[in-house]
């Protein structure tokens, strides 16, 4: 069974992350411990709230998750996770990044459309990748979130639109990382199907 970590750097809705992945096969831990991290198959990043508080708290992972990603094994950050791996942000003030996947996180445009984006959204799968193996293009998922990635088209695995279009799944230049916007673990069926084929990527 494969061992999957999901970092706790305080921040991430660590039950429904673990619950997924336990549906998906895996056996996944919740863990800030580097021995273990590095030790996983597959490490999840997750994250809810605000960017420079997360970037505080996960200062001192910093160098594992770096050496973790260097090894080539599969990581994947969900919703602010996918955030902390860009270079920047500007909520809250510019803040850095790990910089795993080059871009920045910017906030929604003032329009008449309420921020947050919050609830079901269709993605557009721009990229074919392991982790949408049986996922069909214009399919729903579930978001939550205030800002969002700026990144060019060859490290967006999947687009979706709000108002303006914006990376709603990226990938780094090594291709070990994703990161996804929008909640797996929150969007039904189609969700899980993700998590199981990120267990199988690991």
């Amino acid at each position: 069974m494969k061992k999957i970590v999901i970092i706790d750097y305080g921040v991430g809705n660590l039950r429904s992350v673990r619950k997924g992945l336990e549906y998906a096969g895996a056996s996944p831990i919740i863990s800030s411990t580097p021995d273990e991290i590095l030790d996983a198959d597959g490490v999840i990043l997750p994250g809810v709230g605000a960017f420079i508080d997360a970037m505080k708290k996960i200062e001192s992972l910093r160098e594992v998750i770096y050496e973790y990603v260097d090894c080539g094994k599969p990581v994947l950050g969900i919703c602010l996770g996918q955030q902390v791996l860009m270079n920047e942000s500007y909520e809250g003030g510019l803040t850095e990044g790990l910089g795993i996947v080059p871009g920045r996180v910017v906030r929604f445009p003032r329009t008449d459309l309420k921020v947050p984006h919050m609830g079901w959204n269709s993605i557009n799968i721009t990229q074919d990748h392991p982790f949408f193996k049986g996922v069909p293009d214009g399919t729903y998922v579930y978001f939550v979130h205030s800002y969002y990635v700026d990144t060019d088209s060859t490290h967006i695995l999947a687009s979706c639109k709000y108002g303006t279009g914006f990376a709603a799944s990226v990938i780094n230049n090594a291709e070990n990382v994703i990161g996804t916007q929008f909640h797996p673990e929150k969007s039904g069926s189609v969700g899980l199907e993700m998590l199981k084929n990120f267990v199988e990527m690991c």
